[in-house]
């Protein structure tokens, strides 16, 4: 049973989660919370898996939470669900451990799918966000890092892993095994000294690690 902590200040989007999360047999919703500062006191008292969490919050906002939630409970998965498609936010959100970005424009199905794959490690970004990572990508200047390190199919593997695709589309896409994929992974997490997805992600775009085309 996955439990989830729903974060949101508006009542009727909390109750409309929630309900959405009910029909699931194999997940609960255990815990509210209506402000950024309020999210740390809720993980103690119901020390959930998952937290969706929305950013514009009062007190801190949600950016911030995350922080705080990443750093004091690591193993707790991050799942940002907000209506902000600003380049800035998706970033920062990535940089404070978030391990996916959805927007509330996501179905129902989306974001119940979105949950599971955080739950297992992958990381999952809307796709009209992988548009806003492309767009960063392009507007930085910061000059590449020695890319010696990371071998021609690792360099593949992150690319797949800055568009959002999960480790079995990471496999299909490149004709390899579930296995293969993750063992590429641990490899590239090791050369670039990165703990998540997520860290993955922004260090692979802001270094220009990857190519877009």
């Amino acid at each position: 049973m996955i439990q989830i902590l729903v974060v949101d200040d508006h009542t009727v989007l909390r109750d409309g989660i929630r309900s959405i999360l009910e029909l699931e047999s194999d997940m609960q919703v255990v815990g509210e919370a209506v402000s950024g500062d309020e999210v740390l006191k809720k993980m103690e008292e119901c020390r959930p898996d998952c937290i969706l969490m929305d950013i514009n919050l009062p007190g801190k906002n949600g950016i911030e939470a995350t922080s705080l939630v990443k750093k004091q409970y690591p193993n707790c998965q991050v799942l940002v669900l907000t209506m902000y498609e600003h380049d800035e936010y998706l970033m920062d959100a990535l940089q404070a451990g978030a391990d996916g970005y959805l927007l509330k424009d996501s179905s129902s199905e989306q974001v119940v799918a979105a949950i599971r794959m955080v739950m297992q490690g992958d990381s999952v970004i809307h796709p009209r966000m992988t548009k806003k990572l492309i767009s960063y990508h392009q507007q930085q200047t910061e000059s590449k890092p020695n890319e010696n390190d990371l071998t021609g199919r690792e360099k593949e593997v992150l690319s797949e892993l800055v568009k959002g695709l999960s480790n079995k589309e990471i496999a299909k896409a490149l004709c390899i095994s579930d296995k293969t994929v993750k063992i590429h992974i641990n490899k590239i997490f090791k050369k670039i000294n990165v703990k998540s997805r997520s860290q993955a992600i922004i260090y692979a775009v802001r270094h220009q690690l990857v190519s877009f085309s």
